[in-house]
């Protein structure tokens, strides 16, 4: 007589969970619609098979959240953010931002200042407030998608975003702009799309979207006070993001 499997394994978060649950103890995916029947011998049938997926991400503990790995650290995040502020202490000792790498004019000779704008923000007075707003974008969104999908992630959305959005704002002649709401957005509009995604697939990770929602309508509303945020910028970045984000989603089918 064959013995049934000790385990199957959860598809969301590929734990090894019972074969006698209906829902994986560790994420709340839903593993069997009911479950299996228990002979009266004490034994019950044999579960069918199923071919045993390398797990992403490290098992869950019950503190975790289903499809972020909170043991990886954002290091990518972390030196994003160092730079951009490093770049600030630099510009407030004498450096003119145009030099580091701003775009006051179209780039035509200059192409690198599209993927070095998004690290400068002004030191002057007036824009704190901006450089605050933007790096908050970037590593709250930005170490999510890093602990979700891993450090190359977050830098890849980051320097596209940046570019794409700094691409549309030359286009348009929107003149200045420099820092990071584009590519901050892009990260967000990232991270948003995936989850959408995994709800579509029926993974309903059991997130409160509105806060993120409300953060990416600042990150592009603050270009309506501040000159130098382009709101060209902000959807170039958006739209680079998205589609990033849905081919990130692709990754964790």
């Amino acid at each position: 007589m064959s013995q049934p499997d000790l385990f199957v394994v959860c598809r969301n978060c590929g734990s090894e969970v019972s074969p006698y649950v209906t829902e994986c103890p560790y994420c709340g995916q839903r593993v069997r619609k009911r479950a299996p029947k228990i002979e009266r011998s004490g034994t019950a049938p044999a579960p069918r098979r199923r071919a045993r997926r390398r797990s992403a991400l490290p098992r869950l503990r019950r503190s975790e959240i289903p499809g972020v790995a909170l043991d990886r650290r954002p290091y990518a995040t972390g030196l994003i953010v160092v730079a951009a502020l490093a770049i600030t202490v630099i510009d407030a000792a004498g450096e003119s931002a145009s030099k580091l790498g701003g775009i006051f004019m179209s780039p035509s000779d200059e192409p690198w200042r599209l993927l070095t704008t998004p690290f400068v923000f002004p030191s002057s007075a007036g824009y704190g407030g901006y450089e605050l707003i933007a790096l908050t974008g970037v590593g709250v969104f930005g170490a999510s998608l890093e602990r979700r999908f891993g450090w190359w992630a977050t830098l890849l959305v980051f320097l596209a975003s940046g570019v794409a959005g700094g691409a549309l704002a030359v286009g348009a002649q929107d003149y200045p702009f420099t820092g990071a709401n584009g590519a901050a957005l892009g990260l967000a509009m990232a991270w948003l799309v995936d989850d959408r995604f995994a709800l579509a697939r029926g993974d309903d990770r059991g997130r409160d979207l509105i806060g993120a929602y409300v953060f990416a309508a600042v990150l592009m509303l603050v270009s309506i006070p501040v000159q130098e945020a382009s709101v060209f910028a902000a959807l170039g970045g958006a739209a680079a993001g998205a589609a990033l984000g849905a081919g990130l989603a692709q990754l964790r089918r």
